[in-house]
């Protein structure tokens, strides 16, 4: 309480006691694959297909991740984070289990604890590093500067720290800046020390298009926590909602994985998701594969049980805006752009099915009613073709065995609410938890889970049916309190999409009856 010592008029501003709950957004994804340039191993957003070309190149023989964003942009995708899978500077795999040399380019070359090797970005040219000190006073003993020449010409610069976590780390500003390197660490953070001054030129890297990596393990998808790479790296970015990996097809198909690979790869990405809580993987099945091939697959050799995943069959057909010409690709990224739009257009809570696929002219099978109906109760999504209402997807299901969890829009649907309300109620910590507090929470949670229900995404005549929301002496007894916590229960009933509509047809005959008196 202010402290008043002279007369006078005082205004005072009182913090009010309600604190609205805002929604969190749903449409954000992730992407992980292979391109042409671009920083590696460093979630990078990117907010149009312009932004996307600029940063990571066009279309790649072999690689579908450019053609998997461009469609996510083509179905109403906002915004997404990319990663570059298949760092060239290092002989083993970006999680550390071994493997072998991943992106064509430049053989890596040592600067002390770092290794650097050129781009596949073209131009030719040969070009050389030099690490050169730091001009001037009062530079620290961690501070280099590294010079980029192409032909004896410097055409970049870098001044920084060799520090990982320094605000001007050199590697971090090679991997967001340079068209011509790239940059890591080569062990863990405390054994990281100033390079050397010295020159040292670099192995010419490989044709731009040639993106593929040679060899590839799941270890390079799964990524490490420590060095931020792969899905590892994007557990910081909290706005994340949906994650594909369709390159994972692409190495596939050129034999750098295996189907073993394959599975331990979406295994990775379906882990990922558990572990987050807060999003969903879209997995993508082998081309060319029939209707009982695919549930084959899915039922003998995948047996994924999540509800953190959803799978879509079969590839789609597009035109690829580089050449003109025809290309079969996994469909997932189309899928999330129509997740986004489907988001944006109803909200989250409406399945993301019965929606038109943009860009898409063929489908790699056209799957019939009777090879759905032995796909749909597993978990596999089918992309179908209608004669006059164009390709939609026909199917909201996820990969969970579990009926409380089958439907997209359920496990989404949970995803946004709880996520909303662990960002609307952070005021709550280190508050007095007393009886004040607890009726607060209760508007508080009370008021967002009613808009919810106005909007549609919950099931119920009214709003008492469609939830509640109980924080009391009863949820926090004595013990509770003394432990610090405050408990508060919410219960949900969300809305489940009309995926059976039946129309029950009877016939009659309209007889008439003789009252006589």
């Amino acid at each position: 309480m202010p402290t008043y010592l002279s007369p006078g008029v005082y205004v005072e501003e009182v913090q009010s006691g309600s604190r609205p709950i805002e929604g969190v957004g749903t449409a954000v994804t992730a992407f992980l694959g292979f391109a042409e340039k671009g920083p590696f191993h460093a979630p990078t957003l990117v907010t149009n297909w312009s932004q996307y070309v600029q940063l990571f190149g066009g279309m790649v023989e072999g690689a579908y991740l450019a053609h998997a964003v461009y469609g996510y942009f083509a179905n109403g995708g906002g915004v997404c984070y990319v990663v570059r899978i298949g760092d060239p500077s290092t002989g083993r795999t970006a999680g550390g289990r071994g493997g072998q040399k991943a992106l064509p380019a430049g053989e890596p070359s040592a600067l002390g604890t770092f290794r650097v090797a050129a781009l596949p970005t073209g131009g030719g040219g040969e070009i050389t590093v030099e690490v050169a000190d730091v001009e001037g006073e009062g530079a620290g003993e961690d501070r280099f500067r590294l010079v980029v020449h192409r032909d004896g010409q410097a055409v970049e610069e870098y001044e920084g720290s060799f520090r990982r976590n320094s605000k001007t780390s050199v590697v971090s500003q090679v991997r967001e800046r340079s068209n011509l390197i790239t940059m890591e660490e080569v062990g863990p953070a405390n054994a990281l020390a100033r390079p050397a001054n010295q020159t040292v030129a670099l192995a010419p890297a490989t044709a731009p298009g040639d993106a593929v990596p040679a060899a590839l393990t799941a270890g390079e998808f799964a990524g490490d926590v420590d060095s931020r790479t792969g899905l590892a790296g994007l557990e910081a970015i909290d706005e994340i909602t949906m994650v594909a990996a369709p390159d994972l097809m692409g190495a596939y198909q050129q034999g750098v994985v295996d189907l073993e690979a394959v599975k331990a790869a979406q295994l990775a990405l379906i882990s990922h998701c558990e572990q987050m809580g807060d999003r969903m993987a879209l997995l993508d099945p082998p081309p060319e594969l029939t209707a009982q091939q695919v549930r084959a697959w899915r039922q003998d050799e995948a047996g994924y049980d999540s509800r953190y995943a959803a799978l879509y069959y079969p590839w789609v057909k597009v035109f690829d805006p580089s050449t003109g010409r025809a290309v079969f690709l996994p469909p997932s990224g189309h899928l999330a752009g129509l997740w986004s739009r489907n988001d944006t257009e109803r909200g989250v809570h409406k399945a993301p099915a019965n929606e038109v696929v943009r860009g898409v002219v063929d489908l790699q099978n056209n799957v019939t009613k009777g090879e759905q109906d032995l796909l749909n109760p597993i978990g596999v999504n089918c992309i179908r073709a209608f004669p006059g209402r164009g390709v939609r997807v026909w199917g909201a299901r996820t990969l969970s065995s579990d009926p409380a969890w089958r439907y997209i829009n359920v496990r989404r649907l949970f995803n946004y609410v709880e996520e909303s309300i662990l960002l609307g109620t952070q005021w709550v910590v280190f508050e007095p938890n007393d009886q004040r507090l607890w009726g607060t929470i209760r508007r508080n949670i009370t008021a967002f889970l009613t808009e919810e229900w106005r909007r549609g995404a919950l099931f119920g005549a009214t709003a008492a049916e469609a939830f509640y929301v109980k924080c009391d002496q009863e949820t926090n007894p004595p013990e509770v309190i003394d432990r610090g916590q405050v408990v508060c229960e919410i219960g949900i009933c969300p809305v489940k999409p009309a995926e059976f509509v039946v129309f029950r047809l009877a016939q009659f005959s309209d007889s008439t009856s003789l009252v006589s008196d």
